[in-house]
């Protein structure tokens, strides 16, 4: 394979962006605080929210066109925003043929380009994202039920820092080995052997990312970005329910692939009707080669089975857990917790579900706390924090679909146990038809084998389970029983003895779960920083991969040698 020469619009582009990508490499090496995407509203400018809020409404009840890609002349629509507005946007919808054809035929061109040009169309792509940060936020929000500044943040400059670090791991996974290199061996008093040794990354083929309902960006940049960053093509299948912020993300890869001299077919849209196939229907084909997906178990599961042709990339469910020792700050203990659970309407793979107390209490700096004072005392945090409708629904958010407001519902009419904290219905002023509740706090008994079922699951949404258990050590051991059997993406602890401590820190090392210890200020567990932070492991059922790391993006491709001698 010979590296195509660079357009010169690519050139431009490798220069343009030659300093961001190389802080990037930086900020994965040093793992300090790093991001060239502002996370505050205002740095785009006084008329950015108004220009953004604008663009968003300029796509609603249309067809959303995506110029050159292949489509046999239907429209796929169905979307609805959580907060209760009609969008009414269609998109065009095309045969699995005839999209994996024209992606076939885009192919060639872009593996044979250099990774140097592949991350610098890559950071052009995020830079145009970046730029229409508001206007991405209003489609987040509006698909997945996101509060406005989560959905900025989380569905904009985040996602773009996700997508970044991808593209640096990317970068130098394959810049790991010389293009070229000169071998030799010496023979004593003969000659010695001399070889020239060239080193090619061979990109692995077609990929698929099936995008999530909750975080499409968020979720959906990391594959999307180490596939195309290492030659890959990329289709993307949305969730039914969150067509929008990926559609708006194909549309501008494909302008910014024309304009660098490449086929735009490299990334295209494969929506699809609400109860739609056709994810299951790519995912086997022998053209698809990698798969990203988020979302249920069971999917996940059948891809890993069923899709043995491609490399699987999967975060499914899982069970977070905190284990609640002691603490020498009980108020900024509660306080986080009460953020970490109301956040989102615990719509997030990373919120805490279960919350392991000892049942004969906990030491704080304001003395001794029973089981049942530290729950009442979580729940009236809780209670605090979202008393008035307006601030919980910019916590809250709006629920993201009839599953979770099931739970809330049953919840709410003590299926899962007895309640600590029952959740109410908010009221949104600027969205009367908005779907938002608050959580539920469960209280259940570690050793009721009727309460094991109920949180030894997932319970996706606002629901958590105030956990009595009979020691710290049996909170440690639980915690890494559920890790191993369920799954989790993060764990958490309280805890200022030394000894409980270390076990807590051996238990997540033996079970594969990433921990957050004594959280009491404005770091939260269910938060994690791009460049510095993994999301997930892949060492336990949750997840088979971590967003990012170098085994994300190493088997998007393969280096093949080619050796003659001097």
């Amino acid at each position: 394979m010979v590296a195509a020469t660079p357009d010169p619009s690519v050139a431009e582009m490798i220069e343009r962006h030659q300093d961001t990508l190389d802080r990037a490499l930086a900020a994965i090496e040093s793992r300090d605080y790093w991001s060239p995407y502002p996370e505050f509203p205002k740095a785009y400018g006084e008329s950015g929210p108004a220009d953004g809020k604008a663009a968003f409404d300029a796509l609603l009840g249309k067809v959303f066109a995506i110029e050159g890609q292949p489509t046999n002349g239907d429209l796929v629509a169905g979307e609805a925003s959580p907060y209760g507005i009609e969008l009414g946007v269609s998109y065009p919808h095309a045969e699995a043929d005839d999209l994996v054809a024209a992606m076939e035929q885009a192919r060639p061109a872009w593996a044979q380009a250099t990774p140097a040009a592949r991350a610098a169309v890559c950071l052009e792509i995020l830079a145009r994202i970046n730029a229409r940060s508001h206007e991405f936020a209003q489609a987040v929000m509006h698909t997945t039920g996101q509060a406005y500044g989560m959905a900025f943040q989380a569905g904009g400059p985040h996602a773009q820092d996700r997508g970044l670090e991808a593209v640096a791991y990317a970068y130098a996974e394959q810049v790991r080995l010389p293009r070229q290199a000169t071998w030799t061996k010496p023979q004593g008093k003969r000659e010695p052997l001399s070889m020239v040794k060239e080193f090619t990354v061979v990109p692995r083929g077609l990929a698929l990312l099936i995008g999530c309902n909750t975080f499409p960006t968020w979720n959906g940049y990391p594959g999307l970005f180490a596939s195309l960053a290492t030659g890959n093509p990329v289709l993307v299948k949305p969730h039914p329910r969150a067509v929008l912020p990926l559609a708006l993300t194909v549309r501008i890869a494909r302008e910014v692939l024309a304009e660098a001299g490449f086929d735009p077919n490299l990334v295209c849209l494969a929506a699809e009707h609400e109860g739609g196939a056709i994810a299951q229907v790519l995912a086997v084909r022998p053209e698809v080669k990698l798969i990203d997906y988020t979302g249920s178990t069971s999917f996940g599961d059948w891809l890993e089975e069923h899709a043995r042709q491609a490399q699987v990339y999967t975060e499914k469910a899982g069970v977070n857990t905190v284990v609640i020792d002691s603490t020498d700050n009980y108020k900024g203990m509660l306080s986080n917790l009460a953020f970490a659970l109301s956040l989102y309407s615990g719509q997030m793979c990373t919120t805490p579900q279960n919350l392991l107390i000892p049942r004969g209490g906990i030491r704080t700096d304001e003395g001794t706390k029973s089981y049942d004072e530290v729950v009442a005392d979580l729940a009236a945090a809780i209670d605090g924090l979202l008393g008035d409708d307006a601030r919980a629904a910019a916590i809250l958010g709006a629920v993201v679909n009839p599953g979770v407001l099931q739970r809330t519902v049953a919840a709410a009419a003590g299926e899962y146990g007895e309640l600590a904290l029952t959740p109410r219905v908010v009221e949104s002023a600027e969205f009367p038809g908005a779907t938002i509740r608050t959580p539920a706090l469960v209280k259940v008994d570690a050793d009721k084998p009727d309460d094991r079922t109920a949180f030894l699951g997932e319970c996706f949404g606002p629901v958590s389970f105030a956990v009595a258990v009979d020691s710290s050590e049996a909170a440690v051991e639980l915690l890494r029983r559920t890790v191993r059997e369920q799954g989790a993406m993060t764990a958490g602890a309280y805890t200022v003895d030394e000894g409980v401590e270390a076990a807590l820190v051996e238990a997540a090392l033996d079970s594969g779960v990433s921990l957050s210890l004594n959280l009491t200020g404005g770091v939260y567990v269910n938060q994690t920083a791009a460049f510095s932070d993994l999301h997930g492991t892949g060492a336990n059922p949750a997840a088979n991969a971590a967003y990012c790391d170098g085994a994300f993006v190493a088997g998007r491709f393969r280096t093949v040698q080619v050796r003659r001698h001097s």
